[in-house]
């Protein structure tokens, strides 16, 4: 019986565009092959390397390569979130709280967001529901914070 399975880890991936910087970088080799000129060394072996593909990190630092569109069907990237909505985050789950009671909007019982200020960043940002969904995407997957502007 066919079961059906998702990715439980983060990758990191960057898209190879063929730059110098990049070839350093992935200590990418060039060759003379018309299909695919740019070859990596991988856990596999050399494999090739076309532009547009993405080259992705592991966790132990080894590298493989993923066609542009298999790549876009298959990763999303993580949900970017306000630094003190991601400390409210974190304090929440350091207190053992569900995601329900965390989106519920009792933020002073389990954060360290006690100024006015803050709480009311926290709110205005949990309010929309498309906010919500990104609140529980990071929750589940994980997160980056949002650069400050």
């Amino acid at each position: 019986m066919i079961k059906v399975y998702r990715k439980t880890s983060t990758i990191k991936a960057e898209q190879f565009d063929g730059s110098d910087e990049m070839r350093e970088k992935y200590h990418i080799a060039i060759g003379s092959g018309w299909v695919a000129p740019y070859r990596i060394n991988t856990l596999e072996g050399w494999v090739g390397v076309q532009i547009n593909s993405w080259i992705a990190t592991g966790v132990n630092g080894e590298h493989w390569t993923i066609t542009d569109d298999v790549f876009k069907k298959s990763y999303a990237e993580l949900p970017a979130i306000p630094k003190n909505v991601a400390n409210y985050l974190t304090d929440c789950k350091r207190a053992n709280t569900t995601i329900g009671t965390s989106l519920s909007g009792n933020i002073v019982l389990f954060s360290h967001a006690r100024s006015h200020d803050m709480i009311h960043d926290i709110l205005s940002w949990l309010c929309p529901s498309d906010n919500q969904d990104l609140f529980a995407r990071a929750w589940l997957d994980g997160y980056v914070v949002e650069e400050e502007k």
